[in-house]
């Protein structure tokens, strides 16, 4: 798809690679809505996208469907939806207190999808008809990992659901499912509950975040790892 001039919401912007996105996508000449809730830091993104930041409480799916509303009417109409949301937790799959897992699967799983419905007829009518969903998932839905249960299931639920979505809307609209790997975001350090198992060193989030804007651009359905290498295709 052609970015210039291209209508974008990026969900998730107030953390480091969805921040990273939607500045991305305004220097390459796209009009970007900013969501994510933390209002300061939404403010100092939606300030330099030169658009109206929504708030967004990504386990609310009538805030999820709130914030694409809000980015279509000042846009007038959406090509593009990015999901960057997300939220780790740590634990044995056996003794993760149950509050924490349903909390890993509000915001891994069922938000992005919210969005992602609430995005769909919007997305079917953009331009040029190219609109695209591109939603990050993780590694861990190829890689489930001991010690992240709850966690890899999440995303691995996303990343299916992401699966059957592209069978279904093969004529409507483009779905790009991005599976990165451990990065330097700090995700980890923040996690809803326990202590990380022993990770890989991390990638650099510049290094997904050009991925991601390649695979924009092009025609990918997937950024994901292929051993070490992370790849388009």
């Amino acid at each position: 798809m052609r970015t210039e001039g291209a209508r974008v919401l990026v969900a998730g912007a107030t953390g480091v690679l969805g921040r990273a996105l939607a500045e991305g996508l305004h220097e390459q000449g796209a009009r970007v809505v900013a969501a994510g809730r933390d209002p300061e830091r939404l403010g100092e993104v939606a300030a330099g996208l030169g658009t109206t930041g929504r708030q967004l409480d990504v386990v609310d799916a009538g805030s999820c469907a709130a914030a694409v509303h809000g980015a279509v009417e000042e846009l007038g109409g959406l090509d593009l939806l990015v999901v960057a949301t997300g939220a780790a937790g740590f634990g044995r799959a056996v003794e993760l207190d149950e509050a924490v897992a349903e909390e890993l699967f509000a915001v891994n799983t069922l938000g992005p999808i919210a969005l992602v419905r609430a995005a769909a007829p919007y997305l079917a009518e953009a331009r040029d008809g190219e609109g695209t969903a591109a939603v990050l998932s993780a590694v861990l839905a190829d890689l489930p990992t001991a010690g992240m249960a709850d966690y890899s299931a999440a995303k691995a639920a996303l990343a299916t659901w992401l699966q059957v979505l592209r069978r279904e809307q093969r004529r409507s609209f483009r779905v790009l499912d991005v599976r990165p790997p451990h990065l330097d975001t700090g995700l980890d350090t923040r996690a809803l509950a326990g202590e990380p198992p022993r990770l890989p060193a991390p990638m650099p989030h510049e290094q997904v975040v050009r991925a991601i804007l390649e695979a924009i651009v092009g025609e990918a359905t997937e950024v994901a790892m292929d051993g070490k290498e992370l790849v388009v295709r």
